[in-house]
């Protein structure tokens, strides 16, 4: 049995992976660290709640003094860093909170994890991984081969920039000092508990309410796209076979354009309209409600600054070292995806309205 720290485990893959865990290892104690910021959501974790071996804890990374406690209290020999500041739009307005919870939050959990771990009379066996993103590598041509974790860091937005440094913290506190790690770099997530701000769930809330797809420029900028459950997967493999000190791209060998993506998304929408009565009443200002397309929602708008026009990942480090394949395809992914936000409205509307912050 082991003692597990997620941090930002009330966020969107931080959530679906405490999730996953408690499932794949329900003997295992997980004490899940989320400030609760904007994104953080309590009813993320509804459903494990009263699971035996689930503590919540209500902290900020930068509490160096909280989370050696936790260490401590805990025995804590995994922690599995999700905690960020991650959405672009929010960097380029507003910096400061990037730099803050993602340099200086992982900083201080490599603080504490080296002081419990290694600074006493003995080192502690322990693991600490660290959850990143394929945006610290800049963008790609078309023509371009897929990021791999030789890819030189080219971040282009302060939120990617910020992202950046925490890697190279964690690679610093490896070779440094001995602190066993690992990192991975992900591509787009979706699915369940999406927060509402992102592309896929932002135009699903919009096509049920019949308002404008806002699609930054020509649409033509290039996602790949992985279901966070594949997300999960990968990244168990990684804290159970991976390699001290080592990267591990993952990504879900599915690029799509933003305006693909979008009018995807549109077509599952009207096909659940087309074969569910209940839906045309429930949501009756979608156009799908009404015989109509939901492409008809489509709306672009003035690209944002520094918008990167491709991602893609190459997996196969993890696909090749690790035994990792994505399980899920796009469209099956999607279809899950927004049946999961049809069947839970309840969440969704507290979000917008605000009471999501008061937990339940």
């Amino acid at each position: 049995m082991r003692s597990v720290l997620i941090t930002g485990a009330a966020g969107f893959i931080g959530a679906n992976f405490t999730h996953y865990w408690l499932q794949q290892y329900p003997e295992d104690r997980v004490i899940a660290l989320d400030a609760l910021t904007y994104a953080g959501n309590t009813w993320n974790l509804r459903d494990v709640w009263m699971h035996s071996n689930f503590t919540f804890v209500k902290g900020d990374i930068c509490d160096q003094a909280l989370v050696e406690e936790l260490l401590r209290q805990h025995d804590i020999s995994v922690i599995v860093h999700f905690a960020a500041e991650s959405h672009v739009d929010r960097s380029i307005t507003g910096p400061d909170a990037f730099i803050q919870t993602n340099i200086v939050g992982t900083h201080t959990l490599l603080k504490a994890a080296k002081a419990y771990w290694l600074d006493g009379e003995e080192r502690k066996p322990h693991h600490f991984h660290h959850v990143s993103t394929d945006e610290v590598y800049g963008t790609l041509a078309a023509d371009d081969p897929a990021f791999s974790e030789t890819t030189p860091y080219a971040p282009n937005s302060p939120y990617a920039a910020s992202k950046a440094a925490s890697d190279h913290l964690v690679r610093a506190y490896h070779h440094t000092y001995g602190l066993r790690v690992t990192t991975s770099n992900c591509s787009n997530n979706y699915g369940p508990y999406h927060f509402p701000e992102k592309l896929i769930p932002l135009c699903l809330l919009n096509i049920l309410h019949g308002k404008p797809l806002p699609i930054y420029g020509n649409g033509q900028q290039i996602r790949d796209w992985l279901f966070v459950e594949d997300h999960c997967l990968g990244i168990d493999l990684v804290i159970r076979k991976g390699e001290p000190g080592e990267t591990y791209n993952i990504g879900g060998n599915n690029e799509w354009a933003n305006i693909d993506t979008v009018k995807l998304l549109c077509q599952l929408v009207d096909g659940f309209f087309a074969t569910d009565e209940e839906l045309r009443t429930r949501f009756h200002n979608c156009p799908a409600a009404h015989g109509g397309a939901s492409t008809s929602l489509i709306t672009y708008v003035t690209d944002r600054p520094g918008h990167d026009t491709r991602y893609a990942i190459n997996a196969g480090k993890i696909m090749s070292e690790l035994g990792y394949e994505p399980r899920t395809g796009f469209a099956d992914g999607l279809t899950r995806t927004v049946q999961w936000y049809l069947d839970n409205q309840g969440w969704w509307e507290k979000i917008q309205d605000g009471s999501y912050q008061q937990g339940f």
